[in-house]
Formats: C-alpha cells, sequence, structure tokens
C-alpha cells in the first residue's frame, strides 16, 4: 500500500513536475484552482508539446463550491477546406496520420483558455493573465527539463521526421532530446508572451493569428486563417448519473464521457469486484465490450448525435447488456474508437472549486508539423474520421472530431470531491471501482492495467498473476504484455475531503506530480 499526499487546503496534480510546481506556486499566491489550472495548462504546453501542446484540443470540467458544474468544450472545427473528397482526390483511403494533411482541425486548446479566463473572475480570481503565463514564458526561454515521456521516441518517427519542421524542432543528431537533459523553446516562449500580452483571442484573431494562418499557408494544409478567426470553445451541460451513493460527472459529445457512465453503471449492475482475479478482470473487459457498441454513436460531433443517451443507463437496458454476458468466456468486443495520447491535469482550492483538465494533438507529437515562425506543433485530431462517404464520422467542413478524451468527476455523498482523468474511459473506470472499493488514491492509480482490443484482444501490463493470465487465456481472451508505460494512459485525481484536506496524485508511469498547500 502507498500513501497517497495529503495536503491541508489546496493541492494540484500535472503529468510533469515542473507544472505541478508552477501550479502549486499559483495557489500560494492566492490563485484560484482555476488560475492554477491555466497556469499548468501553459507550462504543460512547453514541457510536454507532445501530449499538451497549444496545437491540440482540451476539455475542461469545473465544479464550484456550490455543487454545479461546468464543461468547456475546447475542440477546434475542421476547416473549410477540408472534406473526404477532397483527400481521396489526392489519393488517400484513409485519413493521413502525419504530415501536412494530417492538420485539419483548427487548434481549440487556446480558445478554451480564453473560456476558463473569464471563469476565474466569477470565482474572484485576481491574477493578470501575464502572472499566469510568466513561469511557463520563463521555462521556455531560460530552460526545462526533459521529461522521459517527450523524450520517449514513437513507433513511427520515420514518418515524423518527414512532417515540416519536427526535425528542426524536436531532434538532435536524428535523435529525441534524452530524458533528464535541459531544453529551450523560445518560439513557443514568444508566442505565449504575444497572447499574454495581448490577450488570448489574439491566438486566433490577432498578430499571432496572422502569423499562424502565414506559416499554416506555407506547408498548405486544409486550415485557413478564416477558420482560425471562427474558432471558440463552447459551454456544454455535463452528463451525469447517480450510481449507489456517489454521482458522476463527465463531458457530453464528442467526447468518450458516456462510455465511463455506462460501463460504470454496467459494473456497478454486474456487482463485479474491483480485484485483480480472474474473475474480476473478465468482469472487467465484458464491460468494456457491451459498452463499447452502445457508446460509441454518442461521441461524435454534438449535430450528428441522435438521442438521449441516459435512457442506456435505465435500469431495464442495463440488465439487457448483463443476460448478453458470459461469466467464463471471452465475447469478440466491436472495434473501438481510437483513443488519443492526453494529459491529465487537475487542482483543488481552499473555497472547494475543483478543476480537471484533459489536453491532447491526437497520438503523440500530432500530426508532425512544427510551423516555422511560431514553432507550433499542430495536432492531428482529423484522424478520428473517415475518408468513407457511408461512415457515421465522415470527414466534412465544421465539424468537431469525434471520441475526444475527458476529465471525470465523483462526488459522494459523504462529502468527498474527486476530480480525476487519464483519457482513456477503460483507465477511468479501473481507477473508479477501485476507490469505491476504499482503494487509496494513488494505489488505484499505480495498480496494473489491462485494455482492451478489438476481437479477443486484451492487452496488460505484465504485472498480474500468472494463473490469473492462463485462466483468462483459457476463457478466450488473447492476451499481449507489456511493461508500466504511458501507452497505458497516465491518470492522475485530485480529491478534497469533507474537512478540507486534500488528496493528490499523478501517475508513476510518466513523471507526473501531486503539490499543495
Amino acid at each position: 500500500m502507498t500513501s497517497t499526499p495529503r495536503f491541508t487546503l489546496a493541492a494540484v496534480a500535472a503529468p510533469d513536475a515542473q507544472a505541478a510546481t508552477i501550479g502549486r506556486d499559483m495557489l500560494s499566491l492566492g490563485g484560484s484552482a482555476l488560475e492554477a489550472a491555466l497556469a499548468m495548462a501553459a507550462a504543460l504546453a512547453v514541457v510536454m508539446p507532445h501530449r499538451a501542446g497549444l496545437g491540440g484540443d482540451a476539455q475542461w470540467l469545473i465544479r464550484e463550491p456550490g455543487g454545479r458544474t461546468h464543461v468547456i468544450d475546447a475542440g477546434g472545427l475542421t476547416g473549410a477546406k477540408a472534406s473526404a473528397a477532397h483527400y481521396r482526390k489526392a489519393g488517400h483511403h484513409d485519413m493521413p496520420l502525419r504530415g501536412a494533411l494530417a492538420c485539419a482541425t483548427v487548434p481549440g486548446a487556446v480558445a478554451g483558455w480564453e473560456l476558463a479566463l473569464e471563469a476565474t473572475r466569477a470565482f474572484g480570481g485576481r491574477l493578470p493573465l501575464g502572472d499566469l503565463m510568466a513561469p511557463a514564458i520563463k521555462l521556455a526561454r531560460e530552460g526545462f527539463t526533459q521529461s522521459a515521456s517527450a523524450a520517449r521516441p514513437p513507433d513511427d518517427l520515420a514518418d515524423l521526421v518527414g512532417a515540416p519542421g519536427f526535425a528542426r524542432a524536436f531532434l538532435d543528431e536524428g535523435k529525441l532530446t534524452g530524458a533528464g537533459m535541459a531544453r529551450i523553446d523560445t518560439k513557443t516562449g514568444d508566442l505565449l508572451e504575444q497572447i499574454a500580452h495581448a490577450g488570448l483571442h489574439d491566438f486566433y484573431r490577432g498578430d499571432a493569428g496572422r502569423e499562424l494562418a502565414a506559416d499554416m499557408a506555407r506547408i498548405d494544409i486544409s486550415l485557413t486563417r478564416a477558420d482560425l478567426e471562427a474558432c471558440e470553445a463552447k459551454v456544454r451541460k455535463p452528463l451525469s448519473q447517480r450510481l449507489g451513493a456517489r454521482t458522476y460527472v463527465t463531458s457530453p459529445a464528442p467526447t468518450h464521457g458516456f462510455s465511463l457512465l455506462h460501463a460504470l453503471a454496467l459494473h456497478g449492475r454486474l456487482k463485479a469486484a474491483a480485484r485483480d482475479d480472474f474473475a474480476s478482470l473478465h468482469a472487467f473487459a465484458e464491460v468494456i465490450k457491451r459498452t463499447r457498441p452502445i457508446a460509441t454513436p454518442f461521441a461524435r460531433d454534438p449535430a450528428q448525435v441522435e438521442g438521449d443517451p441516459l435512457r442506456w443507463l435505465l435500469p431495464d437496458a442495463l440488465e439487457r447488456e448483463i443476460h448478453a454476458m458470459s461469466k467464463d468466456r471471452a465475447a469478440m468486443a466491436a472495434q473501438g474508437a481510437t483513443l488519443t495520447a492526453s494529459a491529465f491535469f487537475g487542482a483543488v482550492d481552499p473555497t472547494g472549486l475543483a478543476v480537471g483538465c484533459v489536453t491532447t494533438l491526437g497520438e503523440a507529437f500530432g500530426s508532425g508539423c512544427v510551423l516555422a515562425r511560431t514553432g507550433l506543433l499542430l495536432g492531428h485530431r482529423a484522424s478520428a474520421f473517415s475518408l468513407d462517404p457511408r461512415a457515421p464520422h465522415v470527414l466534412e467542413p465544421k465539424r468537431r472530431a469525434p471520441g475526444a478524451p475527458a476529465p471525470a468527476l465523483c462526488v459522494q455523498d459523504e462529502g468527498r470531491v474527486m476530480m480525476f482523468g487519464s483519457g482513456d474511459p477503460q483507465v477511468d473506470l479501473q481507477i473508479a471501482v477501485r476507490i469505491a472499493d476504499g482503494v487509496g488514491l494513488l494505489d488505484a492509480i499505480e495498480a496494473p492495467r489491462l485494455s482492451v482490443g478489438d476481437g479477443n484482444r486484451l492487452r496488460m501490463e505484465d504485472r498480474f498473476d500468472p494463473s490469473v493470465l492462463r485462466a483468462l487465456e483459457k476463457a478466450g481472451h488473447e492476451i499481449s504484455l507489456g511493461g508500466a508505460s504511458e501507452d497505458f494512459a497516465p491518470a492522475g485525481a485530485v480529491l478534497r475531503r469533507r474537512d478540507g484536506s486534500v488528496e493528490a496524485a499523478h501517475d508513476p508511469r510518466t513523471n507526473g506530480l501531486s503539490n499543495g498547500l
């Protein structure tokens, strides 16, 4: 058992220690949880550009001290020139993963910062934008420590090397900067200073936006200045569901939020345990398989979603799914939606304001395209679209990419409030059910994980009992093993107790950290 860090008043959790320290410093200056989160978002854009850069998207979840919750959907739309017909004409049958043609959605993250900054004023926030951005700017210009996550080369590094600007921005003698080495990123520092001085809107509709659009035109991507100027984040009504003595809250379409709610409801109805034995792990896998085809249609652009997803959480609907499950045989899973490399960070302040955010560029390093003058690494969230005109998520202009990662909230009747996330609803499910079963926060995050693939495949960390693995294989699961790494979606959480003290933890699978007052 591991002791979860506990703080008297407030805390933050982030996937990089440098960002967590900055978040704690904002709290010590009297900043709110939202202000600490904004400062961490800027810092992560510097130290984790491959997962949390300015060229990606984000989802924010905010819980007021009084209990009201809000979602900020900061997912950028596809450009006016982005269409399946255009890509098929260019000879593509699938959406490109890397390179200029992979850039087809406007980076929405900074638009989310705009709404989050507005919200800080409603909660007594007083810190100027320049003060929130200053620590990240200092890191970018004076140097920061390369994390193990950013130093890890993707399997398709050769494809990234061919993307415009990637080698110049990230490689030294053909290799990524090693973990623990010092890095400087003056261009990101300059871009942050520009929007800190001129206002966050400048990223889309000012001098910074003009520079970004000119850079984009040089590499001939499917985005224009008009697409940038039209970008805005949206405030959406969260999804929530009461399950026993707990209420879970998360983001609606186009995120995977409903996947978590449905899986939690089904798992609870099944009365499955949260242990590492055969019955528990088999039940978890089968719950994910039953959830996947039901939840996927509710992870698309909100304009394409039909019906109320919460109808699938009614007792009769859940019972039908349970009756279709076998206690000892593996079912075949439908093809899952593409999951992304993301970063969760969260904060709770002394007033009880709780904030969680998940940000992503798609796969690690996104499109790989780095804009020459601004140094912006562009995401490839459009890779979640299909070029098949018959597909429900076919690439079209002015669409939000499906399957966005989302943070989650758990409010317990006895008064505890937990903001948590990883970007993967499977990981969030494993953490949530362990905590509900009495496991400590850090132990729940550190525990070995599994991930349900297509068909009957299970990807599992290599820390499970071999006898349990043999039993799963005998039941028809096809198992592949891997070490504990960020492939299993690093997670974090901040939990405020009824007495006002706060527990916080982030995943040891990265160099994450919790910190507080």
